[in-house]
């Protein structure tokens, strides 16, 4: 008898994006019954194949079989009539709408087609939960009233109240204690025994030795292994199929040991809730100090609270020794910090505007006279940053948006400059910039910090933070686990630190 062909097969899925190729090539197969474990760093392709398993990217190459057969997931309807459902890390359930109606959103049992039988929605809500091991959540209340982990409760019932036979679970422990998690352990162990497939992507390696039958990691948008063992395959093999590279970074010449300067920007017992635990760090003028951590790590949630754009529960900011009001962005901009976050085009350029504008935009009361912005004054400050910087083409006065990424980020670097800033807070400085723009960037980024600013760097590139940095913080679940020189660092060492842990040193 021929063996039974896998629940799930994709085959050489190719993937684009402008400027980006996400999957190049990806295969996956899917027993029925086992938990298939997914494993890569930040970008190497995990998000955008699990949308395409759910129908929400269609791909530009390969094939997708079902039970055998090949099918086209063209929306997530599709995917979950097959029986495919997806439970994403940010959940996607409707806060203004009971437990019952997010459950049945989009099948709702009806009466003559048209009237809601809102008695049987929550009766068989209820009946999910149970199953659950969440018999205390009320069918009846509001989503947005419950906890992350009740609501990513409510998103597994949601998958469990369609015929499901395989759910992707995106980071599904990142919102849980501990108990929770071997909560959520039960109900993977449920599911597979019932023959449903489970997909499961997780940071955390200890887990998948725990629950994981089979293990594929993808890394560049390739799939570097399949089928590996979960339970016994070496850590160090995991984090070394994770680590090559097909990009090469050119970074500047790091400046050689040298006394440091004064203290620019220092970090006393900076705390947010849920997000990370109090900190201390120093950065002091001409430094570049590096924060290595994975998504969820707290990295973006310290620069943005060091910024004001968030407010600590605790603690205090201080640049060149003075204490800043905590969460003022405008006290911080006063004090001299610049901050080029991880969404710059959503979140620092005005994109219908000229570059001259967007490099303007925090220094205009320079420009102003009585009311009135003296525009040649403005331009040629404007010139001035961006020749600095060398952004391309050398004309101010064309839209940001026509640039290319590379040149869009030193567009916001010229903003900084222009206002005359202490201390450089950058978030992801490379996302969406080509390999000869990035070493572009490295080169200025290193320049800055040799005239004497401070530079405080957020990557999810571990080779960018220890090429560029010359002191890295490492973070794991928002606690500093390990600080040292980057130089004494490697790759390896910084992945087993942030996804198995390490004590604070």
């Amino acid at each position: 008898m021929a063996p039974e062909p896998p629940l799930l097969s994709m085959s050489g899925i190719t993937k684009s994006f402008p400027g980006v190729r996400a999957l190049d090539g990806v295969d996956l197969d899917v027993l029925a019954g086992e938990v298939h474990c997914l494993l890569g760093q930040n970008g190497a392709g995990k998000s955008t194949l699990i949308k395409v398993l759910a129908g929400a990217h269609q791909p530009d190459g390969g094939t997708i079989r079902w039970r055998g057969e090949p099918v086209t997931l063209r929306s997530p309807i599709a995917a979950m009539r097959l029986g495919i459902a997806t439970i994403y890390q940010e959940l996607d359930l409707v806060e203004h709408l009971s437990v019952a109606e997010n459950v049945h959103l989009g099948h709702e049992p009806t009466t003559a087609g048209f009237v809601v039988r809102r008695g049987t929605a929550r009766a068989s809500t209820a009946a999910l939960l149970r199953r659950l091991g969440h018999p205390e959540i009320d069918p009846a209340r509001l989503v947005g009233e419950l906890s992350a982990a009740q609501q990513q409760i409510v998103s597994m019932a949601r998958a469990l109240s369609h015929d499901v036979r395989l759910i992707v679970m995106d980071e599904p422990s990142a919102a849980l204690d501990p108990d929770e998690v071997d909560n959520l352990f039960r109900i993977v162990g449920d599911l597979t025994a019932d023959g449903v497939a489970v997909v499961y992507i997780s940071h955390r390696l200890e887990e998948i030795r725990r629950i994981g039958d089979r293990v594929t990691v993808l890394k560049d948008g390739r799939a570097v292994a399949g089928g590996l063992p979960a339970k016994t395959t070496p850590t160090r093999d995991v984090v070394a199929l994770m680590t090559g590279r097909n990009v090469e970074y050119v970074f500047p010449e790091r400046p050689a040991v040298r006394e440091r300067g004064r203290p620019v920007l220092e970090v006393r017992g900076l705390a947010r809730e849920g997000e990370f635990a109090p900190l201390d760090l120093t950065v002091h003028a001409g430094e570049i100090v590096g924060l290595a951590g994975l998504v969820g790590s707290g990295r973006s949630e310290i620069l943005e609270t060091v910024y004001g754009a968030r407010k600590p529960v605790s603690g205090q900011v201080l640049v060149d020794g003075r204490p800043l009001k905590v969460g003022s962005v405008r006290a911080a901009v006063r004090a001299g910090l610049g901050l080029a976050p991880e969404e710059r085009k959503a979140q620092a350029l005005l994109m219908l505007e000229s570059v001259t504008r967007n490099v303007s935009v925090s220094s205009l009361s320079r420009f102003s006279r009585i009311g009135w912005i003296d525009r040649g004054a403005e331009l040629a400050a404007a010139r001035a940053a961006t020749r600095e910087l060398s952004l391309r083409p050398d004309n101010p006065a064309v839209p940001v948006r026509t640039l290319s990424g590379g040149n869009q980020q030193k567009a916001v670097l010229a903003r900084w400059l222009l206002r005359g800033c202490r201390v450089l807070l950058l978030d992801e400085p490379t996302r969406g910039v080509d390999v000869g723009a990035r070493a572009e960037l490295y080169a200025v980024v290193r320049r800055l910090a040799d005239e004497g600013l401070a530079v405080l760097l957020v990557s999810s590139e571990v080779p960018e933070v220890l090429g560029l940095a010359d002191r890295v913080l490492v973070l794991r679940e928002g606690r500093v686990v390990h600080t040292a020189p980057a130089a004494e660092l490697d790759e390896h060492r910084v992945l087993d630190l942030v996804m198995e842990g390490s004590p604070a040193s």
